[in-house]
């Protein structure tokens, strides 16, 4: 029976309060919910998928290459058309050859996502990674606006472990507008009508239940939170007490996750040791679908839902791009995607190279080496992304290379530094230049430690590039 071996959960640093909305708009149509996450500027739903599945493949104590079976869920992924699997699985560094899947196009996206896994473990794969990400947009005056949070959830799936899905089940039937995003558009919105939106919640997600093989008694309940109330006014069509509802909830503190509403609501009961958990998606059109599992011993959980910075509501607008410069015309640095893409072992896993005749790494591993001098063929080595900083300083407006200029406008100042990052060994070290994230620049000062993480850099031509960035050491 498919079962989920380790979790990994991640919500963006940033946070806004309710008050802060209702202090611009006089109100606040996110019902139920005190603060939600914010993605920042360099972040979006495939960055903060790789926090979360790097965290759950550590949980799980399981080596990406022996990953053979990848999905990939998001209903705003950061491209409308693009396989977003093949990037993830080269930032994991998974085998080539690992099948893949991605799930987009409703907030259902996730839970369908784990339930193609349960098929195709066993069957087609021994060991799977789903992971489900989001950031939801709406109008900045509506409720879907008001509730859109951040955040991101993975789960480790092999044929046994401490958390077996022992049931599942899925209803639809045509709800037509109840939520929607047309194409072309940036923002996802609704027709409003609330009596027709709670009908297709509760028929749905009451359908799905209904359609279980066992009638579930469970320790908890994660079920889809477009808002911090209906999950509750649903507890009569799911059969289900407010009290369980409560226990998963992640929407009042993260808001609306959209795909990963469910799956970081289910990561989350599973670390807090409920040995029962009844998962309940819903989807706009109407769908949903409802997972029963159950929990034999610990869960390997790692998380990271803790937001450390308030944003007022400028801030906010701002980091999400709502209101900046714009990039200046002209200049800055140009590099073609071909020659982007030979670099990403470098970006995406820090591949140095160390030198056969003296030992001295390399980054990038191409060229003499800087300590001997030898022209040689280096041995790849990746380096574990843990090291020191050498030398700070900080990019203020105005001092950022063109092709940076944008995010620099919408994140503030940043931190760019000399780090030296160590081989795995401890026994070496090879000295990088880096942008800093996750912290403001006074947070990073030499001889601190840090860590390497992938966000977007910049976008040229419109394509994104991604890259490792480095922040303070946890």
């Amino acid at each position: 029976m498919t079962a989920i071996t380790g979790v990994g959960t991640y919500a963006p640093r940033f946070r806004i309060t309710a008050e802060a909305f209702e202090e611009a708009w006089g109100q606040f149509h996110a019902a139920g919910i005190t603060e939600k996450a914010v993605p920042a500027a360099d972040e979006d739903a495939l960055t903060m998928g790789y926090e979360a599945a790097t965290r759950a493949l550590e949980a799980a104590a399981v080596d990406p290459s022996s990953v053979d079976w990848l999905a990939f869920a998001s209903s705003r992924p950061p491209e409308a058309e693009e396989d977003l699997t093949a990037r993830l699985g080269a930032m994991l560094a998974l085998d080539e050859s690992a099948t893949r899947q991605l799930f987009t196009g409703s907030t259902r996206a996730g839970t369908r996502a784990l339930w193609a896994g349960m098929d195709a473990i066993g069957a087609d794969a021994t060991a799977g990674l789903v992971v489900a990400a989001d950031a939801p947009k709406g109008d900045p005056d509506d409720g879907v606006g008001h509730a859109a949070g951040a955040g991101a959830a993975a789960f480790v799936v092999e044929p046994g472990g401490p958390a077996e899905i022992v049931d599942r089940a899925e209803y639809a039937t045509p709800y037509p507008g109840t939520r929607f995003r047309n194409t072309g558009e940036d923002e996802t919105r609704g027709l409003g009508v609330t009596q027709y939106d709670r009908a297709a919640f509760t028929e749905t997600v009451g359908g799905a239940i209904d359609g279980l093989e066992t009638d579930p008694d469970p320790d908890a309940v994660a079920i889809q939170a477009p808002d911090g109330k209906l999950p509750y006014r649903a507890a009569g069509a799911a059969s289900v007490g407010t009290d369980e509802i409560q226990a998963a909830a992640t929407v009042h503190e993260l808001g609306d996750l959209g795909a990963a509403s469910v799956p970081v609501s289910l990561a989350t009961a599973l670390e807090d040791g409920f040995d029962s958990v009844l998962a309940v998606s819903h989807g706009s059109g109407a769908g949903a679908d409802a997972f029963v599992v159950e929990s034999s011993g610990e869960v390997p959980a790692e998380t990271a839902l803790e937001g450390g910075d308030t944003l007022s509501y400028a801030e906010y607008l701002r980091q999400r791009g709502v209101v900046t410069t714009g990039p200046p015309s002209g200049g800055g640095a140009y590099v073609s995607v071909p020659s982007w893409r030979r670099s990403i072992p470098q970006r995406y896993r820090l591949e140095a190279g160390r030198c056969p005749d003296c030992g001295a790494l390399s980054f990038p591993p191409e060229g003499a080496c800087t300590d001997c001098g030898s022209l040689v063929e280096y041995e790849p080595v990746e380096l574990p992304g843990t090291g020191t900083v050498e030398a700070i300083t900080t990019i203020s407006q105005g001092g950022a290379p063109p092709e940076f200029a944008e995010q620099q406008a919408r994140s503030g100042d940043y931190a760019a530094a000399i780090v030296a990052l160590e081989d795995e060994a401890g026994t070496g070290s090879v000295s990088i230049s880096a942008m800093g994230t996750d912290a403001a620049p006074e947070e990073f000062a030499v001889g601190e430690r840090i860590e390497t993480t992938i966000r977007r850099v910049y976008t040229q031509e419109g394509v994104t590039r991604y890259g490792f960035k480095v922040r303070p050491a946890e």
